[in-house]
């Protein structure tokens, strides 16, 4: 691989590239502080298409740098109003998603709304799934829609995970802004965009991983050597199916087609391709001449024809998302189907204008001349504006003595967690849930609750936010915010634990939105539905507690199917609990004033 670059401060790289998107394009704007580009309030009805002016929905993406033109150059008039930039190959963090919704677009007209479209990756799932949870529980009509359409990775091998998002995920952008700029209504913008990404599949292949600017120059294990390609290479250096060595393009070609078409390879046939309507899209990972596009362009459609009697309707062909400068292609095939919306067809949508310079679309004239200047500058928590008093009460006192008891718990517990999280973990966990105990203790300290659920609740949610990192961070942000909405929706009542109960179970329900994890899957969920349910079956808190317990105890011995434990190997599962659903239980033992001795937890 190339170590070599122009720019090798990955910081200052992606900021600057943000920025010269304003530079080439007038009609976005930079929020450099939360890296997102978006389009400029009053550039909405200044284009040559009048519909613009009635845009009821906005749509925002994102993801990590790294892949341009995708997030950020495809924002503009028909395509996102909004993107958000994380740093090279890593999701953007919760609260840049969130800035984006509550600030940087429009989300209050009527039948309108907010339309998140992320690519099925944890760190992007999860992220984006806090923000969308924290919009809800502001009041702001927002869906999401995860979209994995590589068949790189097999059924048997993506698990619970499922297929990754790659360069399809353009075309759900596209179709589903065109309707969007039609002023349609948030319910069919987001039945559109499910659409597209229930008939789509997917393929790249690569002749080298790519250097990460500011990273050391290293020649790992992975490296492709000569004559070697990797089928299925995700856009992050992932592994895909396999390597070949000696491949000449129309094998490779072959191959490829195979993995998306071939019916009777079960591990791969995610979509029957039967419509008589194809859109073809081969777009470049960054690296491959536009010489050498145009001979793999010809190559993919004459096999298409060949061997599966397939002729594209539409043939798209171009950089639309790259892997920096990636030496490969990803080969992209939409099977049209009927939108069940009374028109406009996938086809009609994809057609429609759009002004946005990743999409290789020309910026007009009249957006140069008018010389828009305007910018969006309100802080996203000013808009959402303040938490107001729910009517639904609690003691304040015991409330607070229960949950201090349960955080003291968490903290006592650390040195536990991380044993067992350094056997079958990366050993971060305890000191995460420490952390974020601590910060909450120290909220409490200095806030003491008030008794009422809504408001108690919703003040903790940004300590968690910013204190607790990763995907357990991540996790319970989104859970969090869930409880908030949840709580709203309940009538002004004092607070039971069977209350506590349904809204607890509707925050599991959205939870599991964002992730596969369920119990038996080995993670904080084992500890998480089973408090749940034995507190709505009994009412009593301890004897939920003692389920949790009992649930995150059965964990030894569990095979993982989630989180980093997978990739760990060796027999370590088979010594410890998992250390997330542990940390939790304890947490549940202390709000139920159950006290473990030392010695008992060392017997686990």
């Amino acid at each position: 691989m190339s170590s070599k670059h122009f720019i090798n401060d990955p910081t200052h790289l992606v900021n600057t590239a943000l920025h010269s998107l304003t530079l080439t394009n007038p009609a976005v704007a930079l929020d450099a502080a939360n890296k997102i580009i978006y389009r400029r309030p009053g550039s909405y009805n200044r284009t040559a298409n009048a519909s613009y002016a009635s845009q009821r929905v906005s749509i925002i993406s994102g993801g990590g740098s790294g892949h341009e033109p995708s997030f950020a150059a495809m924002v503009g008039p028909g395509l996102l109003d909004a993107a958000v930039a994380g740093t090279i190959f890593a999701s953007p963090s919760a609260a840049q998603v969130r800035a984006a919704i509550m600030g940087r677009v429009d989300h209050d007209s009527d039948g309108g709304g907010v339309l998140v479209t992320v690519m099925n990756y944890t760190g992007d799932v999860l992220n984006f799934g806090v923000a969308v949870e924290k919009a809800r529980a502001a009041g702001v009509r927002v869906e999401m829609v995860v979209v994995g359409d590589d068949v790189g990775v097999g059924r048997a091998k993506a698990g619970k995970v499922g297929r990754r998002g790659i360069a399809g995920t353009v075309l759900v952008h596209k179709i589903s802004g065109a309707l969007a700029a039609l002023g349609r209504p948030l319910d069919e913008v987001v039945k559109v965009a499910r659409l597209v990404a229930a008939n789509l599949v997917s393929v790249g292949a690569s002749l080298e991983h790519v250097h990460v600017p500011g990273r050391a120059a290293v020649e790992d294990a992975e490296h492709l050597g000569a004559g070697e390609v990797e089928i299925g290479m995700g856009i992050h250096n992932e592994p895909g199916s396999g390597r070949e060595k000696g491949l000449e393009l129309p094998e490779l070609v072959g191959r490829m087609l195979k993995q998306m078409l071939d019916q009777e390879d079960r591990d791969r046939a995610f979509l029957r391709v039967n419509s008589n309507e194809v859109v073809l899209l081969v777009n470049n990972l960054g690296g491959v001449s536009v010489l050498e596009m145009g001979g793999i362009v010809a190559e993919v459609v004459a096999q298409l024809e060949k061997e599966y009697a397939i002729k594209p309707v539409r043939i798209l062909s171009g950089t639309f998302m790259t892997s920096l400068n990636g030496l490969g292609f990803s080969i992209s095939l939409l099977n049209v189907v009927n939108t069940d919306i009374g028109g406009p067809g996938m086809i009609e949508l994809l057609d429609y204008p759009c002004e946005a310079t990743g999409w290789s679309s020309p910026v007009a004239k009249i957006t140069w001349e008018e010389k828009n200047a305007a910018v969006r500058e309100d802080d996203a928590a000013a808009v959402e504006g303040g938490v107001k008093p729910s009517g639904l009460t609690m003691d304040a006192g015991a409330a607070q003595e229960a949950l201090v008891a349960a955080l003291e718990s968490v903290v006592s517990v650390e040195a536990e967690v991380t044993r067992y999280d350094t056997i079958v973990g990366d050993g971060d966990c305890g000191i995460g849930l420490k952390r974020g105990a601590e910060a909450i203790l120290n909220h409490l300290s200095a806030k003491p609750l008030s008794g009422d659920a809504v408001l108690d609740v919703a003040h903790i949610v940004p300590v968690v936010e910013i204190e607790m990192d990763g995907t357990s961070g991540a996790l319970y942000a989104i859970f969090l915010n869930a409880l908030v909405a949840a709580l709203k929706s309940v009538a002004p009542a004092e607070m039971t634990p069977k209350l506590w109960a349904a809204v607890l179970k509707q925050s599991c329900e959205a939870l599991s939105k964002y992730t596969p994890a369920r119990p038996g899957d080995r993670t904080l969920v084992d500890a998480l539905y089973p408090f749940v349910e034995v507190l709505e079956k009994t009412g009593d808190v301890k004897q939920a507690a003692e389920a949790a317990k009992s649930a995150a105890e059965g964990t030894k011995g569990m095979k993982a199917s989630l989180g980093r434990t997978v990739y760990v190997g060796g027999s370590g599962f088979e010594e410890v609990p998992d250390p997330g659903a542990w940390g939790l239980a304890s947490f549940f033992l202390g709000l139920a004033g159950i006290k473990e001795t030392e010695e008992f937890w060392e017997t686990i």
